[in-house]
């Protein structure tokens, strides 16, 4: 018999889908000459024909920190001027998502300008998890000053998100270990992006590490059932990294506060040894869940 809070997480998600707005299909295309109209116009990011080579993580790190940054547009329904552009190193070049902290839309429950540094920090636990779930992101002076730069990910047109989401696809339990552990607060179906070869990436990580458990997601479908072998074994290397070269990494990154607090809720998940349950006392999902 199906379990009516399942039915009930996906006719919230369904219901959502009247209001999806997708930040990674349009820009507003940049205006190099500084002579704009106010007439910008919206054009799909596939029909600009931008390198989006699949690298190494190390190749695309290099390329992110080392290489120029060339501008290409701003996206259109980002909430915090997020900028499409060009990395470019030698004989290399990808697209790349730059969000400035200029532009970061001040939240009331996240400090001011962290928002950046909180998805390069989501990246750095993603790769201590091995798990390859963030694009490969780092922090760096841009066009517009300091912000997060992050490698584009050209998702796969075949792949519903919304679909794994539902049919509860096994390919989203590590996320769902990740985003326990970060807290994150915003883990939409729209932030996923499946690619050829059946791996699934996650992005936008800006409201992450929070001190205040604020688990929003989409991702219930195995909340209390019990963590795999591999599951809590990556956690318990990710509890043991913040006592070490993990915490020093967190700790450039966010306020050392925010990082004891990592530790504290990855203990409660390795003691707990299950997949968590929404807090009855919070919203269980974010708006819109797409």
């Amino acid at each position: 018999m199906p379990d009516p809070d399942a039915l009930e997480l996906e006719a919230e998600i369904r219901a959502g889908m009247a209001t999806e707005i997708d930040e990674g299909e349009e820009i507003v295309p940049s205006d190099p000459e500084g002579d704009d109209d106010g007439s910008e116009e919206a054009t799909s990011v596939d029909d600009l024909g931008l390198p989006m080579p699949v690298l190494a993580v190390d190749e695309a790190l290099a390329l992110l920190r080392d290489g120029s940054i060339e501008l290409v547009g701003r996206l259109w329904a980002s909430t915090n001027n997020a900028m499409l552009c060009v990395a470019n190193l030698g004989d290399i070049a990808a697209a790349c998502i730059y969000k400035p902290v200029m532009g970061e839309r001040p939240l009331g429950d996240f400090p001011d300008y962290t928002l950046a540094r909180r998805e390069v920090a989501a990246f750095t636990v993603s790769r201590a998890t091995g798990w390859d779930i963030v694009p490969p992101t780092i922090l760096r002076e841009g066009p517009f000053g300091e912000g997060m730069v992050q490698l584009w990910i050209r998702a796969d047109p075949a792949v519903d998100p919304v679909a794994l989401v539902v049919e509860e696809d096994p390919r989203l339990r590590r996320m769902t270990v990740f985003d326990a552990a970060v807290n994150n607060t915003d883990r939409k179906a729209g932030h996923l992006v499946p690619v050829p070869g059946g791996h699934v990436y996650g992005v936008d990580h800006g409201v992450t590490f929070s001190t205040v458990p604020k688990l929003r997601t989409v991702l219930w479908a195995w909340r209390g059932q019990p963590f795999t072998d591999e599951e809590a074994g990556v956690l318990r290397a990710l509890r043991a990294g913040i006592d070490g070269r993990l915490g020093d990494e967190l700790r450039s990154l966010l306020d050392p506060i925010e990082v004891r607090a990592t530790a504290r809720r990855i203990d409660g998940l390795i003691a707990a040894a299950t997949f968590p349950y929404p807090d009855p006392r919070r919203p269980a999902l974010p708006w819109p869940p797409v």
